[in-house]
């Protein structure tokens, strides 16, 4: 894939996994209540999880766009109506400070820390309607080979445990401030914002 593709997915993927939704505030929580402890079992799940739901989004669309263009638009536009739903529950949401039970996070050996973050990503539509909205959007499907798919992978990779981590060690460091509803309520409307941005980009490109 083109260097410009790549850089585009990087973009958004970038700002997605930053965005809050399950997968953050898990982090988030377990920050606050944990610190870094566990840190890397826990995140190295929410990879793995992501990285099925994009080769699961690329084989399954490659198919798509090659059988029923019509199908593939709606499918695009679904992805980014469900994107600005979620801009709009950010913006609306209550002005709540994050409340941790630290004695509730029992899973503190790395395989159930993996297997705990895995199976949320799983569970979780945001990631698929993500890949399903944004690979069209910038991925060529007819073209894209195992070249580019490993491109991909290694972005995903690289990115999700550096927007994680920072995660983590910010809720570890200032634990008080995020427990503050200002400081919700500044998060979620900064992540809506983005949200609603990418869904635009998304429609329209």
């Amino acid at each position: 894939m083109s260097w410009y593709g790549l850089a585009t997915f990087c973009t958004a993927y970038f700002l997605a996994v930053a965005t809050p939704g399950p997968g953050v505030a898990a982090v988030i929580a377990r920050g606050l209540s944990r610190g870094s402890k566990g840190a890397t079992a826990f995140i190295g799940g929410f990879i793995v999880g992501d990285l099925i739901w994009f080769f699961a989004a690329a084989l399954g669309l490659s198919a798509l766009a090659q059988a029923a263009h019509s199908a593939f638009l709606a499918v695009k536009y679904a992805g980014a109506l469900y994107l600005l739903y979620l801009a709009y529950r950010l913006w609306s949401a209550p002005s709540q400070a994050l409340v941790v039970n630290a004695d509730a996070d029992v899973l503190q050996q790395p395989m159930k820390l993996f297997l705990g973050s895995l199976s949320l990503t799983l569970g979780n539509p945001k990631p698929m309607i993500f890949f399903i909205a944004l690979l069209p959007s910038v991925v060529h499907l007819e073209t894209l080979d195992w070249r580019g798919q490993l491109e991909i992978a290694a972005a995903i990779v690289t990115i999700q445990p550096i927007i994680l981590g920072g995660y983590v060690l910010i809720a570890a460091r200032a634990r008080g401030w995020f427990r503050s509803p200002r400081a919700t309520r500044i998060v979620n409307r900064t992540s809506g914002t983005l949200m609603a941005a990418a869904a635009v980009a998304v429609a329209t490109r």
